[in-house]
């Protein structure tokens, strides 16, 4: 291809950007502003796939000629829809309650091309297997703060990978973006994923 779009990530994780960079992507960061509190779909996956819609598409709208990706993330366990935790008590009460168990965590994934006028929008999911870990390890674990600034309250890609016995699915999907899913949105709408490589 001899031209391709500015690429924006309508997301401020940077696990999502070192996801994408590592696969040879160069993204511009634009947060999108979107206030996640107010949607609530009948599903996880369908409420990740809502916020990743409302990201990019509230990105897209001020920058013309862009491909614009929007993912949002939600773990779904035992019925109960887990975004970020909402302080560090409930970051221990989550883990004390996953701890032996598993969840699944949904990626909702928005690709907008808004000069062609054309987007798709996917959701991935990953089944996680949560270690046995002791109160002690848990306390340690939400001391750091890094589970206060994730969905689930837990990571595969940083400390809390100690604590992930395993995983069935895609690993890029729990640190927030699928690579092969979205290669595959990107040949969707008519894109060469490769060209996208930063050179």
């Amino acid at each position: 291809m001899a031209h391709t779009p500015r690429l924006i990530l309508a997301s401020a994780s940077p696990a999502r950007l070192i996801t994408l960079r590592n696969a040879g992507l160069e993204p511009e960061v634009i947060v999108s502003g979107v206030d996640e509190d107010n949607v609530d779909e009948a599903t996880p996956a369908e409420t990740a796939l809502k916020l990743a819609q409302l990201k990019a598409v509230a990105v897209a709208a001020h920058e013309p000629r862009s491909l614009v990706i929007g993912c949002d993330s939600l773990l779904e366990f035992e019925g109960r829809t887990l975004g970020k935790p909402v302080d560090a008590d409930d970051a221990i009460r989550r883990w004390k309650m996953m701890r032996g168990r598993s969840g699944v965590l949904h990626t909702g994934h928005c690709l907008i091309d808004n000069h062609r006028e054309v987007w798709v929008s996917r959701t991935a999911s990953t089944k996680v297997r949560f270690a046995q870990v002791r109160d002690e390890e848990i306390a340690a674990y939400v001391a750091t703060g890094e589970p206060l600034r994730v969905a689930g309250a837990f990571t595969i890609d940083g400390l809390g990978s100690a604590f992930i016995s395993g995983i069935s699915g895609d690993p890029h999907n729990v640190v927030g973006i699928s690579v092969p899913l979205l290669r595959l949105m990107f040949e969707e709408i008519g894109y060469n994923w490769t060209d996208f490589w930063a050179r």
